[in-house]
């Protein structure tokens, strides 16, 4: 514990906490090209596979993990695709998420509710 002379001496140092748009150089949102696409597996509560795919953001040439949002998609190796910063609360490591309906990956089909999320038009 410190003594109060060492308090006013030395002011306490604060801790930094890493936000998810550190790596896309504080933007909302990056374009990024695929690496590879796979799955992975929640933590505890949960259980599925959520698709996710390894990106490396074009301008700063930086890896990083992004989740695939929505039930199917149409991603391969060497698609472009736009990264945005949100945190995916039940995958590990993951905090990045894929926006639906820019570049190269498509919208969700038949999408009635939330549609906005998904990249899908007003009909």
């Amino acid at each position: 514990m410190s003594s109060l002379d060492q308090l006013v001496r030395i002011p306490k140092k604060r801790k930094m906490k890493l936000i998810p748009s550190v790596k896309l150089q504080k933007n909302p949102f990056k374009k990024a090209l695929c690496l590879k696409i796979l799955t992975i597996s929640p933590k505890k509560p949960n259980s599925a596979n959520r698709a996710i795919a390894k990106v490396v953001l074009t301008q700063f040439k930086t890896k990083l993990i992004a989740k695939i949002a929505g039930e199917k998609h149409n991603l391969q190796t060497h698609s472009n695709v736009l990264v945005k910063g949100t945190k995916v609360r039940d995958l590990i490591g993951v905090d990045y998420s894929l926006v639906r309906g820019k570049f190269d990956l498509q919208s969700v089909q038949n999408r009635k509710t939330r549609r906005s999320f998904f990249g899908v038009k007003k009909l």
